[in-house]
């Protein structure tokens, strides 16, 4: 994970796809997102859709890196991350993704991609069953500094719905 060659992300990809022990297929999906690396997306968003509760938790972190990557790496990233902050079943990996849009959308223009995004962190702060959800959305809206966001969490707990 420490390497930058690109060369390595080939092989780690690799060893994702084909390693059976979960917390080897987690240390990979954390060397991925430390690599920074475009080519890094599809196996972390595969990994966030349909491995372990460990493995998707670093996937939604992994993902979260790829701010650096550029734009497109960024829109890439942020539809599997809202899907899994909507319908996964752990509230870490909740918590996760919920952390990862905040990064990745202080790094997006305001733009549909950016206001979805933003739409998913309002729903979840104010709907999500897991307070620690909860307070982790409302923690990226603020880091965000989204305006439209301030205002939904002004509103939601002044009317007593954050419990």
């Amino acid at each position: 994970g420490r390497n930058p060659s690109p060369d390595t992300i080939p092989l780690l990809i690799e060893q994702l796809r084909l390693d059976w022990n979960g917390y080897v297929r987690k240390g990979l999906v954390w060397a991925l997102g430390s690599s920074r690396d475009r080519q890094a997306i599809e196996p972390l968003v595969d990994a966030l859709r349909t491995d372990i509760s460990a493995v998707r938790l670093w996937a939604a972190s992994g993902l979260a890196q790829m701010a650096n990557a550029g734009y497109e790496a960024v829109v890439v990233a942020i539809a599997p991350l809202i899907e899994a902050l909507r319908q996964d079943s752990v509230a870490a990996v909740r918590s996760n993704c919920a952390w990862a849009l905040g990064q990745l959308c202080r790094e997006l223009p305001s733009n549909v991609v950016y206001a979805t995004a933003i739409d998913a962190l309002i729903e979840t702060f104010a709907e999500d069953s897991d307070i620690g959800v909860r307070e982790d959305a409302r923690a990226a809206i603020l880091k965000v500094g989204d305006a439209r966001g301030l205002q939904m969490i002004e509103e939601i707990e002044q009317d007593g719905f954050f419990l």
